[in-house]
């Protein structure tokens, strides 16, 4: 099982834009209905792709400046950084092979 780990805006960039591997990040809120219904399917992603890919969330309540940064203006986003850069965007409620193709075209 894939360990889905919490970041802020004060633990992004050792987490996420200086990462080794590539990672997806769940900009996501808990008055958020679509955020809670694409959850599983983020784990199921994190558990199918763990060796070659890191998964984070970061609730945009709590860390607000990061999300300001990349320019998201509704979740859930996802976004997956390789090597410090946006290399794929989802927005919405997607099906488990939008979010596959995506990592696909990444790692």
């Amino acid at each position: 099982m894939a360990e889905i780990s919490d970041v802020t805006d004060a633990t992004f960039e050792g987490e996420v834009l200086k990462s080794d591997t590539p990672v997806l990040v769940d900009f996501w809120a808990e008055w958020c209905a679509p955020c809670r219904a694409i959850a599983p399917i983020v784990k199921e992603i994190a558990d199918d792709n763990g060796e070659k890919l890191k998964v984070v969330k970061m609730n945009i309540d709590d860390s607000p400046q990061t999300p300001g940064t990349y320019g998201i203006r509704s979740i859930p986003t996802i976004l997956v950084f390789k090597d410090g850069q946006v290399a794929g965007q989802l927005v919405g409620a997607r099906p488990k092979g939008d979010f596959q193709e995506m990592v696909d075209s990444v790692v």
